[in-house]
Formats: C-alpha cells, sequence, structure tokens
C-alpha cells in the first residue's frame, strides 16, 4: 500500500511515497520522535523570531525580513528536493523563517497592537483543534476530501500569483482590498490551510506505520512547519482586515 498523497508540497514527494520500499533495513520513522524534532523545528523558529522583532522594533527590521525570506525560499526548496539532508536543511529553513516572522510581526503589531498574540494563540487553537478532530476520525483524509484540497489549495496558490503580478502594475486584489468579500475569501483561506494538517498527520501516520526511513521524521517535521507558518500568516492577515475595518 502507497502512502496517500498530501497538498502540502512538502510532504507530496515520490521519496516520501515509496519510503517503505526504499527504506528496507534502516531504522524506521516513529510517529513520537517526529512529534520531537517538529517541536525543535517549531523552537528554532521562536527564538529567532524573538530576536528579528528586537531589532525590527528599533528599526532593523527590513533587512532581516528579507534575508528570511530568501534563506527561508532556499532551504525549503533544498529540503523538497533533497530529502537525505533534512537534518541540515530543515533547521537552517526554521532559523531564517523565524527572521522573517519576526520581522514582519513586529510591523503588524505596531500597527494593530496585540494583534501577534492573538494570531500566535488561534494558530495553535486551530491546529491542536484538527488533530483532536483528526484522532477522533471526525475529519479523514478519504480520496474525495484529498481531491478537493489540493484542487482548493492550488486554486490558492494561483490567486496569490495573480496578486503579485498584477501589483506589479498597481492593481491590489489582494483580500486587504475586497472589503467583505475578502474576509470572507480570507476567512476560506484559512480554513484551507488549516484542513491541510489533516493530510499531513494522516502521511505521518501512515509512514511510521508503513516504516519509512527514520531520516524522513526530519523531513515530515519540516512540512509541518510550513503549513504551521502558512496558518499563522493567514490567520495575522485576517485579524489585520477585521481590525481595519473596525478604525
Amino acid at each position: 500500500m502507497r502512502l496517500n498523497r498530501s497538498s502540502n508540497p512538502v510532504l507530496n514527494s515520490a521519496l516520501f511515497k515509496d519510503a517503505a520500499a526504499t527504506g528496507a533495513g534502516q531504522e524506521v520513522m516513529t510517529i513520537g520522535s517526529t512529534v520531537n524534532k517538529a517541536i525543535l523545528l517549531f523552537l528554532i523558529t521562536f527564538f529567532t523570531s524573538v530576536f528579528a522583532w528586537k531589532l525590527a522594533i528599533v528599526g532593523r527590521g527590513t533587512g532581516l525580513m528579507w534575508t528570511g525570506v530568501i534563506g527561508g525560499l532556499i532551504f525549503g526548496l533544498i529540503t523538497s528536493f533533497k530529502v537525505e539532508w533534512a537534518h541540515i536543511t530543515g533547521p537552517l529553513y526554521a532559523a531564517f523563517e523565524g527572521l522573517f516572522l519576526g520581522a514582519i510581526s513586529a510591523v503588524f503589531n505596531a500597527i494593530y497592537g496585540g494583534i501577534v498574540i492573538k494570531a500566535i494563540l488561534l494558530t495553535f487553537g486551530v491546529m491542536f483543534t484538527v488533530l483532536i478532530l483528526y484522532r477522533a476520525g471526525v475529519l479523514r483524509a478519504t480520496a474525495g476530501f484529498v481531491k478537493w484540497l489540493v484542487i482548493a489549495t492550488g486554486g490558492i496558490a494561483v490567486y496569490y500569483l495573480f496578486v503579485i503580478i498584477l501589483g506589479f502594475f498597481h492593481i491590489n486584489i489582494g483580500t486587504e482590498s475586497l472589503g467583505a468579500l475578502g474576509i470572507g475569501i480570507q476567512l476560506f483561506i484559512v480554513a484551507i490551510a488549516a484542513l491541510n494538517f489533516v493530510l499531513d498527520f494522516n502521511l505521518i501516520e501512515q509512514g511510521a506505520a508503513q516504516g519509512a526511513p527514520k531520516q524522513f521524521e526530519w523531513y515530515a517535521s519540516f512540512g509541518l512547519l510550513v503549513t504551521l507558518i502558512w496558518l499563522y500568516i493567514e490567520i495575522l492577515r485576517l485579524l489585520a482586515i477585521l481590525a481595519s475595518g473596525r478604525n
């Protein structure tokens, strides 16, 4: 039996799907060890984000933000294509993403006081709620669910591509510019980001059950971090839209 696909592009590798076959005779992946590695990556992200936050407060955050964006993109792509390097590139990705998150969060918090702590609490609250519902069998990665979620995630990616392209021509179609419709779209994006956890949890569970090589623990942890960061950014944007509407 092959591992189910995930709409998270990081956890959608053919190497991961065939892990049980290629990892024969190796030490195998476990859920507990994967969780420990995920926590380590989250802590790395947290500590570098605190560092970037402090510098952003004194006006030195722009450089760190772009350093984080570029570094995160580079190490994210490397990890996606070089699974066996994930134990090195995964922590580096977490560190660079922390720089980006800390700097951008400081900017949002300066505009909308207290927004960041609300976004953090909501992000982890949503993740654990999805995990509870998944473990209870309420949310399941059925074939139809996976197909629908992959299409929805792909549609969001296309939408953001158009936002970026049109932005070069000073045309703003971001959710923050669309009023009530924008709030609805942003809520939908948050929901899709959250539901990606279902596929990620399912894939990790199957990887452990089918004896994937232990190196995939770092890779799977990296994939969870990608989803968590995406969800946090989308919740932060949603809260900013709501806060701006009240001003």
